[in-house]
């Protein structure tokens, strides 16, 4: 069993924003984060995730707990599995009550990186295919290459390191053959690019043949510690970078990422033999970089750009493509020494959605009627991917470059998703104006606490008539009550943007609430005139300074 002790110290270093971010996208509501919930089908958000508490919860389905739950949950794995999948994921050595379980996480990754770029250094036609490529020797060093020879060799080496077959075929370095009962190693006279975690640690190895293999790359199978689909090569160097920059580049290969850094551009980072998948988002979502795309300009790589635009403009990213023509890439332009053009390139990356409808666009003949019907047809289905107001800005592009004089936007019908019948519960909340208006103000201070003095000035919670209880929930600071996630996480509820528009609602709530009071007095029959007159007075000077635009104090 794992002890406790080491259970209780993983935690300690757990943050459940970052484990449930590595598996899912998740944006910020208030202090906490919301994302679709992974384990039931919905549309909106009900899923939320406390950093102040470290737990996550579902109001659709009840799913909750800490980030160990979570790794069980969405791996399907038993609490030992998920804690050592953690420890894992995070270097930590765990220690178990059993002695013979107490063992250092694996090395047999590290140690065979150190051989492979200790075999480089001797290995003259390895050297002399990255010296052809441009590849500095301080850039040799900072990305680990190196270099794997034959088969025996490899399996010799980690047999003389003590690790056993088993563990190596578990970390994807050596496979195993059941039919011939045959091990062998993955990386067999190859350039050798270590895969790091985000974290930091080895999980794999990408390789390059340099004896005319018909794979020209491979990369380490999937397991337990290595997902090509969560990871991206390189992040783990370029993650400070592009945090800085507010931007990071997504290029197709190994080389591309490594001549990009030696230019300069130490924000670039490259899929692992796969396409942009959702899987990639909530890495790229941290730090809500720009985005862009540098793909070969061949029908593959058009493609790919195509698919990526495609997921990232509807998932909403910002940033571009950059197609290189004329069978060019990123790492023979800068060896070239073009990083000047390369930069400007950046800087003007066609926008994704601008890409998407001009790819769309060059797959038609706009001559043919019945080709730029299927186009149009083709284009609006992508737009309704996109947010209504950016349907209402493309459509008008799209209708423009529909050949000759184009098609009237009138044409572009992107009704359906406005069209869609609200739930009963939905319809009941926007009759109620008042709710609604209640819970617009609770979610704007949630979202902008700097704004709470000057709603505590105006109002209090006994002045409101349907949530007094979650405003008074929201100045104990209980951000993390169910009641406050609910709301957070209740996309019909839009908090207030801006200042100004704040106290322009709190001019009108306060306007109506002071005329119900007045009414209130004039009907009054258990006080006397005096108390009448004064309270009328009050009340109408009240409603005056809010007429002409002034907030009034509860003590006024």
């Amino acid at each position: 069993m794992i002890a406790q002790d080491s259970i209780e110290a993983l935690k300690a270093r757990l943050d459940i924003v970052d484990v449930v971010g590595s598996y899912i996208e998740l944006k910020k509501a208030g202090g906490n984060f919301k994302a679709p919930c992974p384990f039931h089908e919905e549309k909106s958000p009900s899923f939320v995730v406390s950093p102040q508490k470290q737990i996550f919860h579902c109001f659709g389905c009840g799913a909750g707990g800490d980030a160990v739950k979570f790794v069980m949950e969405y791996e399907k794995l038993n609490y030992p599995e998920a804690l050592e999948k953690l420890a894992e994921s995070y270097n930590f050595t765990l220690n178990y009550t059993d002695n013979k379980h107490n063992k250092p996480r694996s090395q047999v990754m590290d140690k065979l990186n150190e051989w492979y770029q200790s075999l480089l250094a001797k290995n003259q036609t390895a050297l002399a295919y990255i010296k052809e490529r441009g590849i500095y020797e301080s850039s040799i060093e900072k990305f680990g290459i190196g270099y794997a020879p034959e088969s025996n060799a490899t399996l010799n080496y980690i047999r003389s390191q003590q690790f056993s077959v088993k563990e190596a075929v578990d970390m994807g370095v050596v496979g195993y053959n059941q039919e011939r009962n045959q091990t062998y190693a993955r990386f067999i006279e190859r350039i050798t690019f270590p895969i790091f975690s985000a974290n930091g640690s080895i999980v794999g190895f990408g390789g390059r043949t340099i004896t005319g293999h018909q794979a020209k790359y491979v990369n380490s199978p999937e397991t337990a510690f290595f997902n090509k689909s969560r990871l991206l090569y390189a992040y783990n160097l370029a993650k400070q970078s592009l945090h800085k920059r507010g931007e990071i580049i997504i290029t197709e290969g190994y080389l591309d990422v490594i001549m990009l850094h030696q230019a300069g551009f130490d924000n670039a980072v490259a899929t692992l033999g796969t396409a942009l998948t959702h899987e990639h988002l909530p890495l790229l979502r941290k730090g809500s970089p720009r985005v862009v795309m540098a793909y070969d300009g061949d029908k593959a790589g058009r493609a790919a750009a195509l698919k990526a635009s495609k997921l990232l403009s509807a998932s909403g990213f910002n940033g571009g493509v950059v197609v290189f023509g004329g069978g060019l890439d990123p790492a023979d332009m800068v060896k070239e020494g073009r990083v000047e053009e390369l930069g400007n390139m950046f800087r003007d990356a066609k926008p994704f959605i601008e890409f998407v409808l001009d790819e769309i666009l060059s797959l038609y003949n706009l001559r043919d009627p019945k080709a730029k019907e299927a186009c149009m047809q083709e284009g609006i289905a992508y737009l309704k991917t996109l947010s209504p107001i950016l349907q209402e800005e493309y459509k008008t592009y799209l209708a423009s470059r529909l050949g000759g004089l184009g098609v009237s936007p009138s044409l572009l019908k992107l009704s359906s998703q406005t069209n869609i019948q609200q739930p009963k519960n939905m319809q009941q909340q926007q009759s109620q104006h008042k709710d609604m208006w209640e819970l617009t103000l609770i979610k704007t201070i949630l979202e902008k606490p700097e704004y709470i003095e000057q709603v505590l000035d105006v109002i209090d919670p006994t002045l409101l008539q349907f949530h007094s209880y979650e405003f008074s929930l929201v100045l104990q600071g209980k951000q993390d009550a169910p009641e406050l996630m609910a709301i957070m996480v209740d996309d019909t509820i839009v908090p207030l943007k801006s200042e100004d528009a704040l106290h322009a609602e709190l001019i009108t709530f306060l306007t109506k609430h002071y005329e119900r009071e007045l009414k209130k007095v004039n009907i009054a029959s258990n006080i006397s005139f005096e108390q009448k007159a004064f309270y009328i007075r009050k009340f109408r000077g009240k409603i005056a300074k809010l007429k002409r635009g002034e907030l009034v104090s509860l003590n006024d």
